[in-house]
């Protein structure tokens, strides 16, 4: 009995010991652990970013362009970003941001042991990745200062500034950064850009369906894109709703709605390059070079322009609709885009009805289709489009057979080949079946409009298509002006003493330098001996202007030209006369809104103004305007240039039924061909010609190939405006001449007209009677 105690006691001791071992090792391992974890984050924490940065949070945002009306026309961005405040953001956005990746947002210090042991559990059970343990705030930090690197260090670092940033900031802080940063796929940052990317609004009017699409995307915007994969989105957007109802924020009626709700994704427009794409390159250009590409990607600017929509669309559609014209005038049909096999032809159609829509025909746009059948007895080409099926007659493919040898309509086609067409008629394609045969042209065009007394450049096409060639020609191509260039040497002719009625020599000139003899022509091959300034510049007579040239001195006339905003290097030698000297079209229609705007230079506007992403002005707007001219010399040149229109060269623009003012200019070998002109409230100028120079065609002068694109330009600008004439300035006095002579007429003068003059410089001698004796001869045989 007492040996059974003695051991008992033993035992009892042992286990005492035990436990006083066990006892002070679990609080040295505690006490060990505590130093290990000190010591970690001690380690980890020395080099952490500091988290005082994410007070200023100014992240990389969009820089914005505006139309004159403030309608956007292009944006520049590395990231697409539209900072939102966190009050604007709807509620319940936030609530399926929080129910499909932080549940506990509101609840834990930044980092989530629950959530992580929950969000395994399911990943598990689920057989895949469908929740995450990180919180909201974790991935704040890892987006804002942490490297995506994937390492057991990073993630400490990323729990210890959780944390910190939890103390730091409050919830609503966090969420603000969270939801402006975060990447949403598609180029999209944040949720206000997501809502315009996906859906075309702003969040404020994001339905619940909505939302939860937004809110399914942040764990793989690619894998769950509704652009891309909507069945896979429309998964995740459920277990988004599942989650809300789990939380509370929704009841099981609202998310049954909300996901039997049809998605209208929309495909965000590309503005930059539908609206205005010269104009807008114009200007990213200027700012990059001006402020630094920083400025222009990262800083949010807000960049207001002088162009005008629909002036814009206006010209882009002239420029295109005269250059088909013109290729059709010279070129036959020069083949399909593509071939296609059969078996190719049903998703081609497919993407095209999605691409272009079944409207695109109706608005007259120009589209692809496939030929499907060609019919000889019908006579007419078979044509699938994404709209439908459609024909096109052989007698509207005339044009096409040029330069073909077999000459038959039925050979240029064969099923498969993809084509371009359009309707017509604009109108449904049930209504009217029939197509026409498209092709890109191959000339080039350019048009530049500046709008009188303000210098604000309206409207801006440097090509035929900006998709092919960001060249802008209509500012960074310098050609040979031809007879557009007169003007210049007409008006410096009036301020050396000239008058419109002034009689100028049209006879041969021949000019030599040394090995070289210049012995220029009339376009018309023809000497017309004596004519007004007048008739000179309304029919573009070469050896009239030459002579003008020749007497006024041609320093005098380059000084002249760059008073009027001619910078181009001009050659020292008479044949500038004909433009010989390659300038741009914004320096030639620079040089002719002097003259609309009565002796004023006014330099061409594109930016109205620069705002920073704070609202402070950055840039205001350059309004430069000096008088270079007499007003009255100004005027003259418009009326002579009224002559060019009513009786010359210009003849095409009279269509547009109001005054105007205008030349024609084409170069040698119909390289070139220009038009220049001008209402009483707008300066347009069109050039026309290749890349490489070529000839445009025979006949394609200026009056043939550029005034068309012109006058379609300015009768849509002008449609529905008042007819307004161009004012006459003091000093500028009217007198009746005689046509012939420039004189002031007798009686029996055959033809007569109104002159315009200058104050001081109207004829004071008259013509001769036509039975008036001129010669001793002719005195002698009065009486026989």
């Amino acid at each position: 009995m007492v040996y059974g105690d003695q051991n008992a006691s033993k035992i009892g001791r042992f286990i005492g010991r035990l436990f006083r071992w066990a006892i002070l090792l679990f609080f040295l391992g505690v006490i060990g652990s505590g130093i290990f974890l000190f010591g970690l984050y001690k380690y980890f924490s020395e080099d952490l970013p500091q988290i005082s940065s994410l007070k200023d949070y100014r992240p990389p945002v969009i820089s914005t362009v505006y139309s004159d009306d403030n309608r956007v026309i292009a944006e520049f961005f590395k990231e697409r970003r539209i900072v939102i405040p966190y009050p604007e953001i709807p509620e319940m956005l936030v609530n399926a941001f929080i129910a499909a990746e932080d549940s506990r947002f509101f609840e834990h210090k930044g980092v989530d042991l629950v959530s992580i042991i929950r969000a395994a559990i399911k990943n598990v059970e689920a057989g895949t990745v469908v929740q995450g343990g990180s919180t909201i705030t974790q991935q704040v930090t890892k987006s804002f200062l942490l490297s995506p690197e994937k390492k057991f260090s990073r993630k400490i670092k990323e729990a210890i500034l959780a944390y910190r940033i939890d103390n730091a900031f409050s919830k609503e802080e966090i969420l603000f950064l969270y939801l402006n940063q975060i990447y949403l796929g598609h180029g999209a940052y944040g949720v206000a850009a997501a809502a315009e990317n996906y859906f075309g609004k702003s969040v404020r009017e994001l339905s619940l369906a909505e939302c939860t699409i937004l809110a399914g995307l942040p764990q793989a915007p690619s894998r769950y894109s509704p652009y891309k994969h909507l069945d896979r989105a429309k998964e995740r957007q459920r277990y988004v709703l599942k989650r809300m109802i789990e939380e509370g924020y929704i009841t099981q009626t609202d998310a049954d709605e909300a996901f039997s709700t049809p998605l209208e994704i929309r495909s965000r427009q590309n503005l930059y390059l539908e609206t205005a794409p010269y104009y807008t390159e114009y200007i990213r250009q200027y700012i990059e070079n001006q402020y630094g590409a920083d400025a222009l990607y990262r800083e949010g600017l807000k960049i207001y322009t002088a162009v005008n929509i629909e002036m814009q669309e206006a010209a882009q559609k002239a420029v295109d609709r005269g250059l088909r014209a013109l290729d059709k005038r010279h070129s036959g049909y020069r083949g399909p885009v593509d071939h296609l096999a059969p078996g190719d032809v049903p998703g081609f159609l497919k993407a095209l009805s999605e691409t272009d829509g079944t409207d695109a025909l109706n608005r007259g746009d120009i589209v692809k289709g496939v030929v499907s059948g060609i019919s000889e007895e019908k006579k007419e080409i078979i044509v699938e489009t994404g709209a439908g099926t459609g024909i096109i007659p052989f007698n509207s493919l005339s044009w096409a057979l040029r330069g073909q040898k077999d000459g038959r309509t039925a050979k240029l086609f064969t099923p498969g080949d993809v084509v371009w067409v359009r309707s017509a008629e604009k109108g449904a394609l049930q209504e009217s079946r029939e197509l026409r045969l498209e092709q890109a042209p191959q000339a080039q065009s350019a048009l530049l409009c500046i709008e009188a007394g303000t210098g604000f450049v309206k409207a801006m096409v440097g090509g035929s298509d900006f998709k092919k060639s960001q060249f802008n020609r209509a500012v960074q191509s310098k050609r040979q002006p031809g007879s557009a260039f007169k003007p210049i040497i007409y008006a410096a002719a009036l301020d050396k003493g000239y008058t419109p009625a002034s009689q100028i020599s049209d006879n041969v000139f021949v000019y030599r330098d040394r090995n070289i003899t210049w012995k220029p022509q009339n376009y018309d091959r023809k000497i017309h001996g004596k004519n007004s300034l007048r008739t000179a510049l309304a029919h573009s007579r070469n050896l009239s202007t030459i002579n003008l040239l020749d007497k006024i001195g041609v320093d005098y006339a380059i000084n002249y030209a760059r008073k009027l905003g001619i910078e181009s290097d001009l050659s020292r030698n008479l044949s500038i006369a004909l433009g010989s000297s390659g300038v741009s079209l914004l320096e030639l229609v620079t040089a002719y809104s002097v003259f609309a705007n009565q002796g004023y230079r006014v330099d061409p506007i594109f930016i109205t103004g620069i705002l920073d992403r704070d609202g402070r002005e950055v840039e205001g707007i350059n309004f430069d305007s000096e008088p270079v001219l007499d007003s009255a010399t100004a005027y003259l040149m418009t009326s002579l240039m009224e002559s060019v229109v009513k009786e010359g060269t210009g003849k095409n623009v009279l269509a547009l039924n109001r005054p105007v003012a205008g030349k024609t200019g084409t170069t040698n070998n119909l390289n070139d061909a220009w038009f220049m002109g001008y209402t009483a409230e707008y300066i347009a100028g069109v050039w026309v010609g290749h890349d490489q120079e070529q000839s445009l065609g025979p006949k394609e002068t200026g009056g043939r190939a550029a005034s068309p694109i012109w006058l379609d330009f300015m009768q849509t600008v002008h449609e529905g405006r008042p007819v307004k004439d161009f004012t006459v300035p003091n000093g500028v006095v009217f007198s009746r001449i005689d046509a012939e002579t420039g004189l002031l007429p007798v009686p029996g003068t055959a033809r007569t007209r109104f002159e315009c003059f200058k104050e001081g410089t109207v004829p004071t001698r008259y013509s001769r009677r036509a039975d008036a004796v001129t010669e001793k001869e002719q005195f002698f045989k009065m009486d026989m």
